[in-house]
Parts: structure tokens; sequence; C-alpha cells
């Protein structure tokens, strides 16, 4: 075996997951304040985009499994900001559906994207070029 191989450095998994780590952290001053997660927030994304949505809409969008959904939505519904509703012709279908308070939320959130991008001391192109590549990262 090639003892290269197994140098942190040589590890494509650590930049990415280090980065990782470092962009969600770059919400945490502007979500906590909110008593929001980065997972809520963007489970949060995902319904403001499309309202009354099902439970396995939003694990496949965020790439998450349900053990990972279902918490983050019992907590969201507690602070009153969504309810879940079993679907009428499905009884295993939950389907997600916004309150105002939910959707109220939107408006608290607006400017994040931008607090946390100006963070981010890359020039356009090469964001566009590692969104990209995440991407065909991920949909392989």
């Amino acid at each position: 075996m090639n003892d290269e191989l197994l140098k942190l450095d040589n590890q494509l998994c650590f930049p990415l997951y280090a980065a990782a780590r470092k962009i969600t952290g770059a919400y945490t001053p502007y979500l906590k304040p909110l008593g929001l997660t980065y997972t809520q927030y963007i489970l949060f994304l995902v319904l403001w985009e499309k309202d009354r949505v099902t439970v396995s809409d939003i694990c496949e969008k965020l790439m998450l499994d349900s053990g990972t959904v279902t918490p983050l939505l019992k907590k969201l519904e507690a602070k009153g900001y969504l309810r879940r509703e079993r679907c009428e012709c499905d009884e295993r279908c939950v389907i997600v559906v916004l309150t105002d308070e939910g959707r109220a939320m939107k408006e608290k959130v607006r400017d994040i994207p931008e607090k946390v991008g100006s963070c981010i001391k890359l020039p356009p192109e090469r964001v566009e070029e590692l969104y990209e590549t995440l991407y065909m990262i991920l949909n392989d």
C-alpha cells in the first residue's frame, strides 16, 4: 500500500469537508438569533420554494434521510412554523405545510445569502465553476 495515499493533504474529502464546515459555520451568526440551525434553514428554503411538499420530496431535495428530516420537522412544528398532515389518498404520505409564521420567517432571513456570500473571497466565475463541479460530484 502506498503511504502517500493515506496523508491528509492527499485526500479530496478533507478540503471538501473543511470547506463545508466553514461555509455552514458562516451562517451561524445570522441564524442563531432567529433560533435556527443551518439544516433548519435549508429545510425552510425547500418549503419557501414549494409549500405543501411531501416529507420524501424534502428528503430527496436536501439529500437527507427521513431519520434526519423528521426531527427537524418536529422542532419547527413545535415552534409553530409548519404543520404536518397525512395525505388523504395515502396515509403513509406526510405533507408539510408552512404556517403564517413559517412564511414570515422568509423576510427575516432574506439578506443572509448576500451576507454569507460576501464572506467567500472568490471571484464570481470561480464560484460558478465550484458550484458546477460540486453538483457534478453530487449527481454522479
